[in-house]
C-alpha cells in the first residue's frame, strides 16, 4: 500500500532543527522522538544554518516593505486622481476621445 507524504509545516522544522543544533541528543533519537528520517533533519540543520545569517542581515525585508508601501500608497493616489477626473469628464458630457487642453 503507497503511503503518502507528509507535509510538515515550518514551525515543526525549525523545533526539529533546532534541537538537532543544540547536539543534546544524536540524531537517531531525534528522528525516533519526531517521527521523520534521519536525512531529513541533516537537510532541515542544513537550511537552518545556511539562513541564519539572514536574520541579522541590515534589515533588507523592512525596507523592502517600507518601499512597496509607499509605491502603492503612491499608486492609490494615481487613481484616486484618474477617477476624479473621469467622474468630471462625465459630468461635462465630454466624449472620451476629446482632448481638453
Amino acid at each position: 500500500m503507497k503511503r503518502t507524504r507528509k507535509k510538515h509545516n515550518a514551525g515543526f522544522k525549525a523545533k526539529v532543527a533546532l534541537a538537532a543544533v543544540r547536539g543534546d541528543r544524536t540524531i537517531a533519537e531525534l528522528a525516533n522522538e519526531f517521527g521523520v528520517h534521519p536525512n531529513q533533519i541533516y537537510n532541515w540543520k542544513k537550511q537552518l544554518l545556511d539562513g541564519a545569517a539572514g536574520v541579522f542581515e541590515g534589515g533588507g525585508a523592512a525596507v523592502e516593505g517600507v518601499a512597496s508601501e509607499a509605491q502603492v500608497d503612491l499608486l492609490y493616489r494615481q487613481i484616486g486622481q484618474l477617477k476624479v477626473e473621469n467622474d468630471l469628464y462625465e459630468g461635462l458630457g465630454v466624449k472620451r476621445d476629446v482632448v481638453l487642453l
